[in-house]
């Protein structure tokens, strides 16, 4: 059954490339597409590094000529998605989140906030998503930020109550657990560089269909709805999965301990926080004062490194930031093969004969729970992004007028972060979350489902007023 899974995706590509092409399409774009398919299941079950699935894919297609039969061409393709600013913006964000590691200032910031927030477990609860939500801006990797910074405070926490996995896990455990995975869920929508796949999403968006959504508009768009979400998630939590240990006096006091041992705040610590704003303020103004996004990311990048916030080692050794650049850059290219070899505009026009008569609004509404609920049967949200959005994208743009349509772009790739709650594999971090056993399958697909619902009504609220 391994063995299957792994040669999975090469059997779907080859199975689908010996049916005929469908009538609209060249037997040339029904192979690219039968390879697209081939890589968004390679994506899914993994059979090797999801970098390497990208990889693989573009450089079948670049050698059997199937988006450009000239070789300088299908070059020139393949290696497009390396010179896309948004994969470059990617890339300096997972430096910023190393630069918050290797100097404590993301763990400093935790432990403050659960020295003067923890005395109840309630208020435990709000210094885990007010720690994420500091850092989301600057942390395009929610796994990195969720798992990798916030989770081993939190993981100190609960035995200190003797709430373990195996002993009385509702007693704290379980309920910091599903806070500190739906916080990051709300946060990694409330920010365009929240989230890896946002800004996946937004390229794949502009290759679609010429729409282009700015740090600022997300955010003056995203804020009003998910600032009310994020502050009652974990009272929601409390509400509907409440611990049974109500104070937690022991947590401040363990901080403190924890802050003492740091000792003051360094001054890269402090530098650190100096650059974050400084980008934060670079991305929210600059195009206002004419600097671009990503060479303001990189620009800070360079200066992180020539003050030893991080070596030129750290840069060229941190893999999961090259992985995702090769990652990310690979699949850029595979979207816009699917514009280039026509599929797009043959499976938009396809799906929207469906459509063909409901009021754009209602459409839009449609497409937002269907791109919402089609989730449950994908453990990536890149893969997710890669398959639906390019797709949704094409079905929307001759159902709806242009202002319409750049409306509905946002509502689409804001709900990212947001269905990561659903299913214990939704998201990055949720498998280490899940993983630490305080929360049975069960009840995880459960709560999942009610804040899913909760998640998904906050969008279609906020799809119903926007557009």
């Amino acid at each position: 059954m391994y063995r299957l899974a792994q040669f999975s995706p090469t059997i779907v590509a080859v199975l689908m490339a010996l049916f005929p092409a469908p009538e609209g399409l060249t037997p040339e774009a029904w192979y690219f597409f039968s390879i697209f398919v081939g890589v968004v299941i390679g994506l899914i079950v993994e059979p090797v590094p999801a970098a390497l699935v990208g990889l693989a894919g573009v450089t079948v297609v670049a050698m059997l000529g199937l988006v450009d039969p000239s070789p300088a061409a299908s070059r020139s393709w393949a290696l497009s998605g390396f010179s896309n600013s948004v994969i470059w913006l990617i890339f300096a964000a997972f430096m910023f989140a190393l630069g918050y590691q290797k100097t404590g200032l993301g763990k400093r910031i935790s432990l403050i906030l659960i020295k003067f927030l923890g005395r109840n477990t309630l208020g435990l609860g709000y210094a885990i998503a007010f720690a994420d939500g500091i850092l989301s801006p600057f942390m395009p990797s929610n796994t990195a930020r969720s798992a990798g910074t916030i989770y081993p405070v939190v993981s100190n926490i609960p035995p200190m109550f003797n709430s373990t996995p195996d002993h009385d896990p509702r007693k704290i455990g379980a309920y910091l657990k599903w806070v500190g995975i739906a916080a990051t869920c709300v946060t990694s929508s409330m920010f365009l560089t929240a989230l890896a796949p946002n800004l996946l999403a937004l390229d794949l968006i502009q290759q679609a269909s010429g729409v282009t959504i700015s740090w600022g508009h997300w955010a003056s768009v995203m804020l009003p709805a998910m600032v009310p979400l994020f502050l009652l998630t974990p009272w929601l939590a409390y509400v509907i999965y409440p611990p049974t240990q109500k104070q937690s006096p022991e947590a401040p006091a363990w901080a403190t301990s924890e802050l003492q041992k740091m000792g003051k705040i360094s001054r890269k610590e402090l530098m650190m926080l100096g650059y974050a704003i400084l980008a934060l303020v670079l991305w929210i103004f600059g195009k206002q004062i004419g600097v671009d996004s990503t060479m303001a990311a990189i620009f800070v990048l360079t200066l992180m490194v020539l003050t030893n916030i991080l070596s030129w080692e750290d840069v060229i050794t941190n893999k999961s930031a090259w992985n995702v650049l090769v990652w990310f850059a690979t699949l850029v290219a595979m979207a816009s093969g699917l514009s280039k070899t026509g599929i797009l505009d043959w499976l938009g026009n396809l799906v929207a004969a469906y459509l063909q008569g409901m009021p754009p609004s209602t459409v839009a509404l449609m497409l937002v729970v269907l791109f919402f609920v089609l989730h449950y049967f994908f453990a990536s949200t890149t893969a997710h992004t890669t398959a639906l959005l390019p797709l949704f994208m094409a079905t929307a743009a001759p159902l709806m007028p242009a202002p319409m349509l750049a409306k509905l772009a946002l509502m689409l790739a804001a709900s990212l972060g947001l269905m990561g709650i659903i299913t214990p594999y939704a998201t990055g971090p949720a498998p280490i979350w899940y993983g630490s056993g305080f929360i049975s399958q069960a009840r995880w697909w459960a709560l999942g489902a009610i804040f899913g619902a909760i998640f998904l009504g906050t969008m279609v609220i906020l799809t119903l007023v926007y557009i």
